[in-house]
């Protein structure tokens, strides 16, 4: 939906009509940003009878609280121990016993939507944020362009005195955008933000980041064999900002969202934390989901009528496992809770820090544990990749097996098997994606600012939502939600505050419905009742079966029953009929149409194009860094790539072009002096192919040719290609590889390097292996394709 812009005589109009509440909030604009300030001095014909009036400074509402917004990534409620699970996180336990618990609070079933939907205070859909920016399409909630009608909380704030900073994963620039072009207008420091350092998309490896500050791609500040890692980097810097900040002004407030990437994949956690888990959990997911729900009544995070719901069918048994599987799913799972544990221990790290600089009492502290339930995309067998599980390639056990001691290393991008997804979401149904079920939703959250809540460590059971967060913002820092931003007419904010909950743990939930929807898994909720209807399993990403329109609805009243495991609609048709009818009604209000069921299918960054498909390109010199999805989408397409090389007289070697990193990618390069062209199918197979002699010097022509066989069904994979190289038109050599992906990891493509990390073996000691020579041009030229 196209925003309105607003004149300024419609905006005048407007703030002659609104009242506020209270003076502090009748300092807030309706229209932001301010304009300037008017002269209230005066203007003689000589300094001596004139009168200065410098412009005052932005001041924010006497006595506004700083705001710490901390947002881990697939978290399940009975992952920490906190709320019951084996995962230690003392920070998140400190906060609790000096703040407020929340043990039905909610979001959407997946990263980008949760975040559009936590910093505009609006439903995913309604600002276009129906799925993660990577499976973004051409309908109104699920562009992945959050909308200028739908300002975020940081922009609001600035205009409002605030110094406002991210770190750490951001995921809500359009996939297109996100280039060395921009716009940038959807990156952080374009959305309200002063300060943004971190990665901006789904995920990065915790080893090798592809990292930005504000705009601009850096390089990490050292290597993993230097003891670098990103969460203690993101968490330097904001501490740094922080205290940059107030020695810069002593009283101004900041606002600050740190955005984790824990525990999202690639699960990296350093070797010594991995060893404090060695052996923890031997006896696998059904006992440790058992003795979980167990904990959960002990402490009381959940009713004492709670029923722990059963495994599903397509879950296998931990029993049923053989003796190599338990070995390398257990070692998974202590990875898994290490990288978990660690990204806590390092945020209380930041809660030091703050409390040190005695501002501890006058931060509102938001810790979100998590932007969606524990994710099951590792598959029944667990993953060495998960980037490729997410194309539809996952070759399970067989392939861990062997690399068991580099699981957490940066050899790989490990990811649980389902059965720990499962039990980390005790005693929920389901898991991430799945919308329908609260194992894929609700997520435990803390609350802590002792100048504004009195409570200590009470527990609050009122429904909320992740939209919730914005309005209780605003109302805690006496701001108002403006009506006109940029000239732009806002939405309304779509979520309810909950600082009346602060002081009363009885209170009535204000929120009332909420819907719930990810690839067709959805849900409405309505007064203590939802209905929901799941359509496939989570870790199929391809090719999923059947017609989700035929898929069964159930019925629960969450009133008496936390963990929906009694399912009354057969008893309650009527009531059914009702909340179905509301869902639509919700559906259509918020842009939740068209449902569509798929996921990998829609990866190809060829979706998310207007107009004629691009299928020829062509860059200059040795010096062009892109993401892979900004640069030439030829995988897994038949293609060709033709250099126009300059050989000096010493010979040459280096990197002509690569996309992807250690853990999957492609590279054309010159070893020992000859044309060699290298697949990683990410790191699970590899194939090179090398002319038989080495390139004379002067210059040279160089083609490869990558003949496809042909997609496999849902065209994210194909089936090999024949591979032949050229130098000044005559073959120079030949072979195949395997099946290649449409997608070749995080890192991006690079003419005349492979920074960051190497694609193939052959230069793993060599650094970015610069290419020596001179690259004049190179061009790409491919089959269209679009899912």
């Amino acid at each position: 939906m196209t925003p309105a812009i607003v004149t300024r005589a419609a905006a005048a109009a407007l703030l002659t009509t609104v009242m506020f509440a209270t003076c502090a909030q009748a300092q807030s604009p309706l229209s932001i940003p301010r304009p300037d300030p008017e002269f209230k001095g005066k203007i003689g014909e000589t300094l001596a009878d004139s009168t200065p009036s410098y412009p005052p400074a932005l001041k924010a509402p006497q006595g506004a609280p700083n705001v710490l917004v901390i947002l881990l990534d697939d978290v399940g409620f009975g992952h920490t121990t906190t709320f019951g699970g084996p995962v230690p996180t003392p920070t998140l336990d400190r906060l609790a016993k000096n703040g407020l618990m929340y043990n039905t609070f909610h979001t959407t079933a997946l990263c980008s939507p949760t975040r559009a939907a936590l910093l505009t205070g609006r439903n995913h859909h309604s600002v276009g944020t129906g799925v993660i920016i990577e499976l973004g399409t051409g309908f109104p909630g699920y562009t992945g362009v959050i909308p200028q009608s739908a300002a975020m909380v940081p922009e609001i704030l600035r205009a409002n005195g605030y110094a406002t900073a991210m770190f750490g994963k951001a995921h809500n620039t359009p996939e297109m955008e996100i280039s060395p072009a921009g716009p940038f207008n959807h990156w952080p420091t374009g959305q309200g933000f002063d300060y943004f350092y971190g990665f901006n998309q789904g995920e990065t490896s915790q080893w090798y980041p592809v990292l930005y500050r504000n705009t601009t791609s850096v390089p990490q500040p050292s290597l993993p064999e230097q003891g670098y890692h990103f969460i203690p980097d993101m968490t330097d810097e904001t501490i740094a900002w922080i205290g940059n900040t107030r020695a810069a002004d002593k009283s101004k407030p900041w606002f600050v969202y740190y955005s984790s990437p824990a525990a999202h994949a690639p699960h990296h956690a350093p070797r010594e934390w991995r060893e404090r888990f060695r052996g923890k959990f031997d006896y696998g997911w059904d006992k440790q989901r058992e003795t979980t729900f167990a904990r959960q009544k002990v402490l009381g995070v959940i009713p004492a009528d709670t029923k722990l719901t059963p495994r599903p069918k397509e879950i296998p048994a931990w029993d049923d496992q053989s003796a190599d599987a338990k070995r390398v799913y257990t070692r998974l799972m202590e990875n898994y809770a290490a990288y978990l544990a660690y990204a806590d221990d390092q945020i209380g790290r930041i809660i030091d820090a703050i409390q040190k600089a005695g501002e501890l009492d006058n931060t509102l502290i938001f810790y979100i544990v998590g932007d969606n339930g524990p994710s099951a995309e590792g598959g029944l067998e667990g993953t060495f990749s998960e980037v490729a599980s997410l194309v539809g390639y996952n070759p399970g056990l067989s392939a861990i097996v062997n690399r068991i001691d580099q699981i957490g290393d940066p050899e790989s991008e490990p990811h649980v098997p389902v059965g720990w997804a499962w039990a980390m979401a005790s005693p929920l149904q389901w898991t991430k994606q799945v919308a329908s079920h609260f194992g894929g939703t609700r997520n435990p959250l803390v609350i802590h600012w002792p100048n504004g809540i009195k409570a200590k460590g009470e527990l609050r059971p009122q429904f909320h939502h992740i939209i919730d967060i914005v309005p209780t913002i605003l109302e805690a820092t006496h701001v108002s939600a403006p009506s006109v931003v940029n000239g732009f007419a806002q939405k309304p904010i779509e979520g309810t505050s909950m600082m009346y909950s602060f002081e009363d743990a009885k209170a009535k939930s204000r929120r009332t419905t909420q819907y719930f929807e990810m690839f067709v898994n959805r849900a409405i909720y309505n007064d203590g009742w939802i209905a929901c209807s799941r359509f496939g399993v989570p870790w199929t990403t391809l090719g999923r079966e059947g017609n989700f329109l035929d898929a069964p609805w159930e019925l629960y009243n969450i009133e008496n029953d936390f963990s929906e495991a009694d399912d009354l609609a057969a008893k309650n048709p009527e009531k059914l009929k009702q909340l179905q009818a509301l869902f639509v009604e919700e559906a259509k209000k918020y842009d939740v149409f068209p449902l569509d069921p798929r996921f990998a299918e829609r990866i190809d960054p060829r979706n998310r194009t207007a107009g004629e498909l691009q299928t020829s390109w062509t860059y200059y010199g040795n010096n062009v860094r892109l993401p892979e999805q900004i640069g030439p989408v030829i995988y897994p397409n038949s293609h060709t790539i033709t250099a126009d090389l300059l050989v000096p007289d010493k010979g040459v070697e280096g990197v002509i072009v690569a996309a992807g990193g250690l853990n999957g990618g492609w590279s054309l390069y010159v070893k020992d002096g000859k044309l060699t062209y290298h697949y990683s199918l990410a790191d699970f197979e590899h194939n090179t192919v090398q002319a038989q002699a080495p390139l004379r010097k002067g210059k040279v022509v160089v083609k490869l040719e990558y003949a496809s066989k042909g997609l496999k069904p849902g065209g994210t994979l194909n089936n090999g290609a024949p591979i032949r190289l050229f130098v000044n038109g005559a073959l120079a050599g030949e072979g195949s590889v395997g099946s290649a992906m449409v997608r070749q990891g995080i890192e991006p493509f690079e003419i005349g390097r492979d920074s960051i990390s190497p694609v193939s073996p052959d230069y793993k000691s060599k650094g970015a292996f610069p290419f020596t020579g001179t690259i004049e041009k190179i061009q790409f030229d491919a089959t269209p394709q679009r899912q």
